[in-house]
């Protein structure tokens, strides 16, 4: 109750989720309030800059910014919160058995990840993408997989000071098994720093879906993804078409700052 009282008094955390929340309803419900098809190409209107009849204006096929802004949060906001859920279930896993059992289990898997965070999150999707194919599951995947070792090295850190505590002693003194002792005992004791690093890693997420999708290895047309319209459109700025791409940036930096402005809150409520 001290932590929702705390979040509750929190200008970071209100102000994050009300952007968030925002973001949201418009993935769930944009398509029944938006004046235009979003997909619906009009070459007629192509390039109109924004007017009472298209708010943001019209890209270089004609089709309405503002709408195709407000329905594309839904692919950024399923792939994004996917992904970080997937990093977030692999990285507490080896979080958990790198901090239990130390030694040589956590010699050999740390290397790993330290390994693995060296590479590139484009060059992951690249090799990702030659075995899958592309689709919004090689996405989650790529990301999931990419976060993951951060979130490991969290958690071992937490799992580390709580090894030595005394109820972990009393589990093996009663000869509970070693998942026991980890995903019953010491979990509990370890959920806040995981959650904020959670939170920390959604605002990531969102970032790399988006820029995966400019460079052309994540959502495909013709989904009005933020990332992907920014690609299409980018060079349209040197003609002064400047509403085709600021716009879906605007949206793309709201909800990154959103999601940060939440974790900020979360930290500061933990800590208190």
């Amino acid at each position: 109750m001290e932590v929702v009282a705390a979040l509750g008094r929190s200008g970071s955390f209100i102000t994050g989720l009300v952007i968030v929340v925002f973001w949201v309803l418009c993935a769930l419900f944009g398509e029944y309030f938006t004046p235009h098809d979003p997909l619906a190409d009009d070459i007629i209107n192509a390039l109109m800059p924004p007017s009472a009849d298209n708010w943001f204006g019209t890209d270089q096929l004609g089709r309405d910014v503002f709408s195709r802004v407000i329905v594309g949060s839904r692919d950024i906001l399923t792939v994004a919160p996917l992904a970080t859920l997937l990093a977030t279930i692999a990285g507490t896993t080896l979080g958990l058995f790198t901090g239990y059992f130390r030694g040589l289990v956590d010699d050999v898997i740390s290397r790993i990840l330290e390994a693995f965070m060296a590479i590139p999150v484009v060059i992951v999707a690249l090799l990702a993408i030659v075995a899958l194919g592309t689709s919004k599951t090689t996405v989650i995947i790529v990301i999931g997989l990419s976060f993951a070792p951060i979130i490991a090295r969290t958690v071992r850190s937490a799992v580390l000071s709580e090894r030595e505590l005394d109820y972990v002693a009393a589990a093996q003194l009663r000869r509970e098994s070693a998942l026991h002792t980890m995903f019953v005992e010491i979990l509990p004791n370890v959920i806040p720093p995981i959650l904020v690093e959670t939170t920390v890693r959604l605002g990531y997420a969102i970032f790399a879906v988006a820029t995966l999708s400019f460079m052309g290895f994540g959502i495909q047309p013709p989904s009005p993804d933020w990332g992907l319209s920014i690609s299409s459109n980018y060079g349209m700025i040197g003609g002064g078409f400047w509403w085709t791409v600021l716009f879906d940036a605007f949206a793309i930096a709201s909800l990154v700052i959103g999601v940060n402005l939440v974790a900020d809150g979360v930290q500061g409520a933990l800590n208190d």
